[in-house]
Formats: C-alpha cells, structure tokens, sequence
C-alpha cells in the first residue's frame, strides 16, 4: 500500500483539483461527510449525541465544519470551537464554515487560552471529541493555546476522533511537534500517510481508516511513492517461488559467521532460522571451542570449526572461511560474534574480499562503526544490515533520542548514503533501501522484546538470501514473516515470555499461512 508524505499528498489534492476538475469544496465535502459517518456509525447512543469539534482556520478545520454539520442532521448536538478569529478563516474552509452556520450550527471563536477554559468549564460533558486542528500540513512545533487545547483533549474520557491525522504529528515523518492528539480513532485520505504509521507519531493514531473522498482512480494509480505499508498482499507478492522438482541444492546454501565463548545460543538460533526459512542448507562457522555445543543443538546444521582467541574467532581464519564461501548464494554476519579487535578486523576483510549478498547484525555491526567506507566499495552488491537504535547509534553517531524521533529520515539517510539496505529494528520496523524506497512493516508486538530475536531474524533474512531474492525484498518478507509468527503465537503467550525459539518453530507455519491466504 502506497504510503504518501504530505507534500506528495498535497500534490495529489492539486491534481484532482486543477487537472481533474473536482472543486476543493468537493472534496472537503467528501472528506467531512466520510469521517462524520464513521463517527455516528461507532458512537450514537440513544440519549447522548453530544461532539465537541476542535477546528482550526485551515483546510482541516473546515472538514471540521463539514463534520459537525453532519452530525447535525444526524441528530447530534454539536459545539464547534474555532482556534482563530472568524476573518482568519478562508477559502473552502470559510465556505463551510458559512453553511455550518447556516444549518444552525453553534460556532464559538477563541484566541487566548483563558477564552478556551472559559467556553469548556461551560459546557456539559462530550460523548466524541473531533480534532480537526491541524492536518498532515503542520511544519512547526505547536505552542500556547494549540498545546493547552491538545492537553485538555488528552484528560478527556471519552473516544477522540482525529481527522486526517492526529493535531501536533509532522504528516511526513512521524515527529511529535510539541505535543499530539492520543486519538482513538484517525480517519485519513485516500492514502495513509508516513507520520501515522511510523513511530513516535503512529503512537497516536488509535486506529486507522483510509476513506475514499473521490480522488479519481487514475491520480491514485499514477501517484508515485517512496514508502510502502507491507501488509499481507505485499509480502506474499514476495515468497520466493518452491518448484516440486527442487531438492536441497535448489534452495540456496547459506554460510553463516556466528558465535563465541558464552554466546553459542546466538548461533543456534540464527543457524536454525536459516532453515526453518526454507534455506536448502545451512554451514554454521564458528569458533573450535563453541562447536560441539552447536552440534548437540542443530542436527540439520553443517559446522565447520575455526581457529580462535580468547573464545573468538581471528584473523587467521580468513583464509578457511573464503574457502568455505566459495559455492554459497549468501552470507549472514554477526550474532553472538564477540567484540575483540581480530574479530571486527576479520568482518571487515571479509566484506572486501567476498562478493555474495550478506546480512549483518550484532556484533558484525560493531566492527563496522568508524568504517563504513568499506560499505561504498562494492556499490553493487545486496548488504544488508539490521540494527536496533543502540546499534543505529554508533554506526550513525546520533544518540538514540534523536533516532527514535526521526526513524524514517534516518534510515532512509543512511541507506541512500552507503548504499545498504538498513532494516532499522523496533515496533514498525523500516526496512529502506538505496534508492530511497521505505517499506513499513506491520506485523509484531510487544512479546519480541526478548532475548535472541534479531539472531533469527538474521538467520531468516540470510536465509531468504539464499533463495534468491534481491536484498530489498529478502529483509521485507523476513521482517513480515518475523513479526507474523509472533502473531500467531500470541494468544498462546501474550505480550511477555515469547522466547526466539517459540518463534522459530513457528516460521514454516506462519509462511504457509501467508501463502494459502492468496
């Protein structure tokens, strides 16, 4: 699903407006008419129609107007309040706010914050608040009366219904802009936008509708966009293709580079993820010392020991791991490696001196901090990497603060930079490549916050790898599929005590679940 920034939104508004034909007003008619009847089909109750609409002097506001005077003839007893003077508001927002009060529609204009408490401590209790504030268009952090009317929203008991997008949510990138609406429900336009499905801002969103206001299908198809919502349909687009006449040899060879004294688990895990990926073979290297525990946990697993220092494997093992990769389709880096210098001068050298697609995580992303140069020097080659924030911020230099408030930007920065594809991990993980493209994951929960979960996704993507998808869509469908076992194990475990290896035996099951979907 095609997910718009709001100025490509704002282009499409033009479109149907100026190209198309369909007057503006239409179109606010349609978006107002839209969300007032979502509003009346989940909340009239016999009795109690009772909407407080906050409206602002833009193109927002006036779907504000819209709305209340729908509710109107719903029956709905409405206030509007308006955060601007009456002769602030123009264009199609005035037209509407003319026929609001034409239908007897009460309009009250307040500019100070002692004029809003004043009409609130007034009034009797809302069975719905509707935030028709600020649309997808806001470019400023909010302040003064803006933000005491957010804040007096967010104290309230009953539903708050945010039109377009929650107030306070820069619409391209997700920032919080001082303060957001908490909405329980965000009724959207024709396309979803990225500050309502990436975090902070997706934290308050409540539930998302996109309603058709009439954007012509032909706007809509031609509309171009750098950041796709992954639901079901696209990830199953996805699946690589199992022939019946395939064996072992046609399903890929993964090698994997994992393990160290104390972090054998890591190891296990994401070697066995490969598998259960649909990988035809999996070869595990790690060091001499953490083998025969690897062993008595995978037997489907190929192992190859290597030489090591202080539980690690060194730099004069290079030789035997080229060795080893020759004939494999992909290469995964990094879990449970360990931290020691020969090790991260061992990553390093490998990534210059083998050319098969490669996941990196963990540990293998360690050594690559202060070193990314290396990254440019195969421009065309798949390189995958998956940090978390705390990784993201030693490869970036950022502090996590400043990551977690941007995660779009970031990723999509880093990715057209060195030329990776960055899976940047946490709840609606971002997975950009580099060209720009975003895609936004939609499937997990709060259960993964647990130890070992990046090792499998590891392991899957490298897995996928070696199937032969490409590196965009290899980390996609891994990522889905990841978020979609936690799912399916959910009313068996919750929100807490998921372990990784729940889930990687979950994986075959959820990817057949995907495909027998379509």
């Amino acid at each position: 699903m095609k997910v718009l920034t709001a100025q490509q939104m704002q282009a499409v508004d033009r479109r149907a407006i100026d190209e198309v034909g369909i007057p503006g007003v239409v179109l606010m008619e349609n978006a107002g008419r839209r969300v007032a009847e979502e509003i009346n089909s989940r909340y009239a109750t016999r009795g109690f129609q009772r909407a407080l609409v906050f409206a602002g002097k833009g193109n927002n506001g006036g779907d504000g107007y819209v709305i209340a005077r729908h509710l109107l003839d719903n029956d709905w007893d409405v206030l509007t309040l308006v955060l601007a003077a009456a002769e602030e508001v123009a264009g199609d927002a005035a037209v509407n706010a003319l026929a609001l009060a034409n239908c007897g529609g009460q309009i009250v204009h307040v500019k100070t914050e002692n004029q809003l408490y004043a009409v609130l401590d007034d009034a009797d209790e809302f069975s719905v608040i509707v935030d028709a504030l600020f649309g997808t268009g806001l470019d400023k952090p909010l302040e003064g009366l803006f933000l005491e009317a957010i804040g007096w929203m967010n104290c309230q008991a009953c539903p708050v219904v945010s039109v377009d997008i929650p107030s306070g949510i820069d619409g391209s990138t997700g920032r919080i802009m001082g303060d957001a609406v908490n909405a329980d429900l965000t009724v959207s336009f024709a396309f979803p936008k990225i500050g309502q499905v990436t975090f902070p801002g997706a934290l308050h969103v409540g539930e998302l509708v996109i309603a058709d206001i009439g954007i012509p299908k032909q706007v809509v198809y031609e509309t171009v966009a750098e950041c796709r919502l992954i639901d079901a349909e696209e990830a199953r687009s996805l699946l690589p293709i199992r022939s019946i006449a395939g064996h072992k040899g046609t399903f890929g060879h993964l090698l994997l580079l994992a393990g160290s004294t104390g972090k054998c688990g890591a190891a296990v895990m994401a070697a066995e993820a490969g598998m259960r990926g649909g990988a035809g073979l999996v070869t595990l290297l790690c060091p001499r010392g953490v083998q025969p525990g690897v062993v008595a946990r995978l037997a489907e697993v190929m192992t190859v020991p290597l030489d090591e220092l202080e539980g690690e494997v060194c730099m004069s093992t290079l030789e035997d791991i080229l060795a080893s990769a020759e004939g494999k389709q992909a290469l995964a880096i990094g879990p449970g490696l360990g931290t020691g210098a020969e090790v991260s001068s061992l990553v390093r050298r490998l990534l210059q001196d083998t050319d098969q697609p490669v996941v990196i995580d963990a540990d293998g992303l360690n050594a690559l901090v202060g070193h990314l140069s290396i990254l440019g020097q195969q421009p065309d080659r798949d390189i995958i990497l998956t940090p978390h924030p705390g990784d993201m911020s030693r490869l970036s230099g950022l502090l996590v603060a400043e990551i977690q408030k941007d995660r779009f930007d970031v990723a999509k920065d880093f990715a057209t930079q060195y030329k990776v594809t960055l899976v940047l991990k946490g709840a609606r993980t971002l997975i950009a490549a580099p060209d720009g493209t975003v895609h936004v994951n939609t499937t997990g929960h709060a259960g993964m916050a647990s130890g070992g979960m990046g090792d499998v996704l590891t392991g899957l993507i490298g897995s996928l790898l070696a199937q032969g998808l490409s590196a965009m869509s290899a980390a996609t469908l891994a990522v889905y599929l990841h978020g979609l076992a936690a799912e399916r194990l959910q009313p068996r475990f919750g929100d807490a005590g998921l372990l990784a290896t729940d889930l990687i035996n979950e994986l075959p099951a959820a990817r057949q679940a995907l495909a027998r979907e379509g």
